[in-house]
């Protein structure tokens, strides 16, 4: 076809045609860069949390801390007037089967006279006979020693840190010396009938 000087074939015609039937056919909203890029996004995303997922396992307590965060403690090999200390999460627990006599004495100080008051009976009140503390004095984190005996014809029970001289009563709770607060009393049960501690 001839027209005002332009050569145009019939093949043209035919592409042209096809184009703008092409351009003119209803679109959806999605193209292939559309779905392209979903796909890509989809695929990272999974990347991520497969990658993610290794840290936030790590950040998990080890298997062995897991075994720590509770212990039982068999009481019946603990005489009344004895104790025994157990470590537990890495500190020392002091257990004391206590006398009658070492209650009532505790229980006869005034609250005046403490530095942290705080009744025997709120301390252990599961099972007064029973005492059940972490070991670690609130000064500086020393490892207090059980007072009794310490001198001839001492009688007198309850720890001393010999760090810095903080002393605490046979409730744990402190006396006289730096320490600012009694000795932490853990989270604890009884289990079997009595016959077993499960502290933590």
């Amino acid at each position: 076809m001839k027209d005002s000087g332009i050569d145009v074939s019939s093949e043209d015609v035919n592409v042209a045609t096809e184009t703008n039937e092409i351009s003119n056919a209803p679109n959806d909203g999605t193209t292939r860069r559309d779905f392209l890029t979903l796909t890509a996004s989809a695929v990272g995303v999974v990347g991520v949390c497969v990658v993610a997922l290794p840290f936030i396992k790590s950040m998990n307590p080890a298997a062995d801390v897991l075994a720590q965060a509770s212990i039982d403690v068999p009481l019946k090999d603990i005489a009344e007037g004895t104790g025994k200390v157990v470590m537990w999460r890495g500190k020392p627990v002091f257990i004391r089967h206590r006398t009658k006599d070492e209650i009532q004495r505790v229980q006869k100080i005034a609250l005046r006279e403490l530095k942290d008051p705080q009744t025997d009976q709120e301390r252990f009140s599961k099972n007064s006979a029973w005492l059940v503390v972490v070991g670690v004095c609130t000064h500086l984190g020393c490892v207090p020693n059980e007072r009794r005996g310490m001198q001839a014809g001492d009688a007198k029970g309850g720890w001393l840190c010999a760090c810095h001289g903080s002393v605490y009563d046979e409730s744990g709770r402190i006396v006289t010396g730096p320490a600012p607060t009694n000795l932490e009393v853990p989270p604890y049960q009884f289990m079997n009938n009595g016959a077993v501690l499960r502290i933590g």
